[in-house]
């Protein structure tokens, strides 16, 4: 009986251990590091965001209506403006990026260029 209860807390007490291990780990993995941001992350804010909480409130919408024609042009018109937005910050995100790019060039800033 006794070794029973021993195996059950040696087995718990391992649990735990691979378990703290695993949280650990994948806080470490899912925290935002500077230096590992990709391109397509720094473009992204608050802006695009609601224009895609917007549209996805409007699609749903023309869903629970039974697809009527004003939600379905509602729809359409918050998916376009939504595209619209997310363009215009990607292409004025890219823009800067290209600008920087060629003024470190200028410059002969090579390690920033990069």
């Amino acid at each position: 009986m006794d070794d029973e209860n021993s195996i059950d807390n040696n087995i718990n007490e391992k649990w735990e251990n691979i378990k703290t291990i695993i949280k650990e780990t994948k806080q470490q993995l899912t925290e935002k590091d500077e230096r590992t941001e990709t391109f397509k992350n720094k473009w992204y804010d608050e802006e695009c965001k609601f224009a895609i909480e917007e549209m996805k409130k409007a699609r749903e919408k023309w869903f629970i209506k039974g697809r009527r024609e004003k939600e379905e042009q509602e729809n359409h018109h918050k998916r376009k403006q939504a595209h619209k937005i997310i363009r215009n910050m990607k292409k004025t995100y890219m823009k800067n990026v290209t600008e920087s790019i060629e003024e470190d060039q200028k410059y002969n800033n090579t390690r920033k260029m990069y």
